[in-house]
């Protein structure tokens, strides 16, 4: 018999506390947490995926922006 856990994760923080770092949700998931258009790598985007990993959510969302493409933001502008 193979060395499974013993649960099956509802959650990536459940995963992480098996030890199962492939983790990844059934691909509904999506459907259940809305996209961010923070760009990646601000502060901002790393908040978003710190509550996620908070509410056990999947870290990215396929409609998360990826890119600079279409960003218009009055602070940046000067």
């Amino acid at each position: 018999m193979l060395n499974e856990p013993s649960s099956f994760p509802g959650s990536v923080l459940d995963a992480i506390k098996l030890g199962i770092w492939d983790y990844e949700p059934e691909s509904d998931a999506a459907a259940h947490f809305a996209a961010t258009q923070a760009m990646p790598g601000t502060l901002e985007k790393i908040t978003v995926l710190a509550q996620r990993v908070a509410k056990g959510l999947p870290l990215w969302h396929p409609r998360d922006r990826r890119t600079i493409e279409g960003f218009n933001d009055e602070r940046m502008s000067g």
